[in-house]
């Protein structure tokens, strides 16, 4: 077994079993400690918790890889490989009560990112994919919905703090002119991991993390669709926009969010 194969299989065992962890907080939300880092941006002591679990494991067995996470910033490794960490992505639905967030792990060399993992404890769902080797849910293979029309299909919009709200109503717009429905469930790495297994049509969002974004970027492209061609490390370090979809589509998603956006990726 290679060594991103080992990375990879040991990705989706401790994803399940953060997954059980921060379950077993979501079972006691309502006792949890919550702040906000920002207008509709927030953090919990599970969030925190969850991520110190999940670094202590990948420490112990990868001492020398590089560790990226949303709330505990960076250890710089002497491997060259990388993780990049949202222990709960979807806090939002967290605190309230929403049974709709996610584990996300993806592992990045170089430029690239080699392996993406994201687990949604409520429902038992593991979404995986490795670079040249395909996606699966639950170990079987994804494909994404290559044979669904705009005007028949769901887009997921998302958007945050990091941009003006006014930005997402044109995309919104466009996409009600052309037939589509949109959608927001609040955790941008689901709605990947949704795109990827089919069961949405695409995804944009003007601007994203590397942890929120990189593992279902990976999804969906292994699922037989298409992404931005993007730097993992240039993503890592500031983060930019994401459009991904079947490549029936996906043209049509870019001229969308190219008008809204403009036509700089990053």
């Amino acid at each position: 077994m290679s060594n991103i194969a080992k990375r990879k299989e040991f990705a989706v065992a401790i994803a399940e079993e953060a997954g059980a962890v921060a379950l077993s907080y979501f079972a006691k939300r309502d006792n949890l400690i919550v702040d906000q880092k920002g207008a509709q941006d927030w953090v919990s002591e599970a969030d925190r918790n969850v991520e110190t679990f999940i670094r202590q494991k990948i420490s112990e067995t990868f001492p020398g890889d590089g560790l990226i996470g949303e709330e505990h910033g960076e250890k710089v490794g002497s491997s060259g490989f990388d993780w990049v960490i949202d222990p709960i992505d979807g806090t939002t639905n967290f605190v309230n009560g929403i049974p709709a967030w996610t584990i996300v792990l993806a592992g990045v060399s170089g430029a690239s990112t080699q392996f993406g993992v994201i687990h949604e404890p409520n429902v038992g769902e593991t979404y995986a994919a490795t670079k040249n080797a395909g996606a699966t849910l639950n170990g079987r293979s994804m494909r994404v919905a290559s044979n669904v029309e705009l005007a028949s299909g769901t887009i997921s919009v998302g958007y945050s703090n990091r941009v003006e709200a006014a930005n997402v109503i044109p995309v919104i717009e466009a996409l009600i002119e052309r037939g589509a429905l949109y959608h927001r469930n609040a955790s941008g790495a689901l709605s990947l991991a949704y795109v990827a297994a089919g069961r949405l049509l695409g995804y944009v969002e003007e601007h994203m993390n590397a942890w929120d974004c990189l593992a279902g970027q990976l999804m969906v492209a292994e699922a037989g669709g298409l992404v931005e061609t993007q730097d993992a490390k240039e993503m890592i370090r500031v983060g930019g926009r994401v459009i991904a979809g079947p490549p029936k589509v996906f043209e049509t998603l870019m001229a969308i969010c190219d008008k809204a956006w403009g036509n700089d990726a990053n």
